[in-house]
Formats: structure tokens, sequence, C-alpha cells
């Protein structure tokens, strides 16, 4: 026989279960949790989304796409925003990893150029907003350097030994490689793959280190003299290093977008989308492309912007640049031979 004890305490128990579900719910409604690239927001903003709309933010940071891709992908943590680049938003697309983005809860998508819109990794619009874009080159350091830097092939030059960082990203790397000898960043050509594969080999002697986002300080503490960086980083370490300089190779480079995502399982996607529409401001725009560097998709904020960075080429590349750089696509199935070859290239560094 049940006795009364047992009752009440078993209707304490469902009453404690029910507040702690409760408190659950309302927590997920006052947080968002967002996953990004290191040094890529200014975190003021951060405090100041939660001032405006009582909704805290919750940040972790990952080193680079494929990092990203395998923890969301692994579903064992729920973001409610993350900010891929194109060719990983594309596939995440086809692998329905990601949530439908309602444009219409977003007003300060309309600042949004039509430039940056309908590109080929989310030609409709719907499972992206767009964030910042920009070029991939060569940061160098003009008091160590006197050749031309118009070449990928700088970074072959024996001058330069345990001057050199490459960084920590297959399809970049991979990419620079690729590029200078002249094939697609997105060949499917497997001979093509080994002999870039082979000239990174060769090259391994000369690197002094693969790094991620420390390239920064390093290039601003005169640790090397060459390194592979995206050109917001450049921007920013010019600003700290005045003997510094960037270009984008004659033989082309890759041109990226990187975008807002709302992976699938995301637990808020209402204060997702503010969020999304809060960096969309053209004020807010304005800080975080003044603090990261990068180039801005906000024409409203491209406005607002002082003459002096947008007349910049690392800031915003001109149509020469732009027209000799290619765009990173979707792999497939194919990606697995990238992923070989990357793995051949840092076993030799």
């Amino acid at each position: 026989m049940i006795n009364r004890r047992t009752v009440t305490i078993a209707i304490a128990l469902l009453a404690l279960l029910l507040f702690v579900s409760a408190c659950g719910s309302a927590t997920s409604q006052n947080s968002i949790s967002v996953y990004n690239w290191g040094e890529y927001i200014d975190e003021d903003i951060l405090s100041m989304f939660t001032q405006k709309t009582g909704i805290e933010v919750v940040y972790d940071y990952y080193a680079n796409n494929e990092e990203m891709y395998a923890k969301i992908k692994s579903g064992g943590v729920n973001y409610d925003l993350c900010i891929p680049s194109d060719y990983m938003i594309e596939r995440m697309i086809a692998e329905d990893l990601l949530e439908t983005v309602d444009t219409s809860q977003i007003p300060n998508y309309a600042n949004i150029d039509d430039r940056f819109k309908d590109l080929a990794y989310d030609p409709e619009n719907k499972y992206s907003v767009p964030y910042v874009w920009g070029t991939v080159g060569i940061l160098y350091n003009t008091s160590m350097v006197d050749d031309p830097v118009d070449s990928w092939d700088i970074l072959w030059n024996d001058k330069y030994a345990n001057q050199i960082f490459m960084y920590d990203s297959m399809r970049d790397t991979v990419g620079v490689s690729l590029k200078r000898l002249g094939f697609s960043l997105n060949t499917r050509d497997v001979s093509e793959l080994n002999q870039a594969r082979d000239e990174l080999i060769a090259q391994s002697d000369l690197v002094r280190a693969i790094v991620g986002d420390t390239v920064r300080d390093s290039m601003i503490g005169g640790e090397a003299a060459l390194a592979v960086v995206y050109s917001g980083d450049a921007l920013y370490c010019i600003e700290k290093n005045r003997d510094l300089g960037y270009a984008v190779p004659k033989e082309g480079s890759n041109v990226w977008f990187d975008a807002m995502v709302v992976p699938k399982g995301a637990k808020n996607i209402e204060g997702a989308l503010k969020f999304i529409d809060f960096l969309c401001d053209p004020e807010i725009c304005l800080r975080n492309v003044e603090y990261i560097g990068f180039s801005t998709v906000n024409s409203e904020t491209l406005k607002l912007l002082p003459e002096e960075m947008t007349s910049d080429p690392t800031f915003w590349p001109d149509d020469e640049i732009y027209n000799r750089c290619e765009v990173f696509y979707d792999l497939g199935d194919f990606v697995g031979e990238y992923d070989r070859v990357w793995t051949e290239v840092l076993a030799s560094w």
C-alpha cells in the first residue's frame, strides 16, 4: 500500500522537476549561445545587446571552419548562432544542418548591400545573413623583405627561411599552393592536388610555424617576415606596425564571405534573429567593422566609414584584385582528398 508520506514526497519531487524545467526554459529564452572565430567581434557589443534586450550572450570560439563544422555535426552542443564561411555554409545546407532564417524578423536586413545577396553558397538567401567579406593574401614586413611581394613564389624563397608563417587552415593553405601552380582553388583533379601537396611539403623547411589567430601579435612583434593572412587581420596589424604591408598575389587568391547562420537544434531562434538584427544596425556594424577590420556588407555602414578605410585596397579591394580571386565552393565527398593532402602536409611540418 502507498502511504501518505510516499505520495507527499512524490508530489514534492514532481514540483521540483517542474520548477527546474521552467527555469531551464526561461534561461534558454534569456540567453543565446554564439559560436564564432576568435577576435571576430567587438565584445563590447555583446554587453550592449544584453543591455538593450535583456538577452545574455554566451560566447565560444573556434579556430577554423572545419573545427566549427565537426562540433555542429556531432550534435554534442547546441548553438543558436555561428558565423561560417561560404563553402562551409553550402556544405551545412546540403547536410540539413541549418535552420531557415526569417528575414522578415530582421528589419536591418534591408541594410545589406545587394552585391552580397543571392551568392552561390546560399542563392535564395534562405539560410544566412552576410557578416563581412575579404581576401587572403601575404602580410609582409618591409624592414625584412626587400623583394617585390606580388607572387606566392616569395613564400618558397630560400632567402626567407624560418621567416614565414603559414595559416592553420586546410582550404586556405592548400589553396595558396594551388593558385601558385595556376590551378583552381576548387580543383577536383587529384594530380593537381598532389602537386600542391608536394610543393607545400618542399616548402616546409622554410616555414617558421603554422599558426592561427596568434599570427597577428607575431607579425606586429616582428617575429617573421611573411605570413598568409586574411585581409582584416592584415589591416589590424598594419595599424599597429607601420613596417607591415599587404598584397594579394598576381596569381589570384580567395575572396571569401562569412555569414551568420542558425544551426539546427538552436534553443533560442528568436534571440538569435534579434542578435543578427542588432549586428546589422549601421552604427553597431560600424563599431564592429572598425574593430575587426574586415570589409563591411552593410551599405549604410559603408557610408559612415572614413575615406582612408574605403580607399584602402586591403579593406576594400578594387575590381582588378576582386576579379582575379575565386570563391571557395563546397567539395562534397571530394573533400576527403583535401583532408588526405592536408594530413600529409601537416606531417611534414
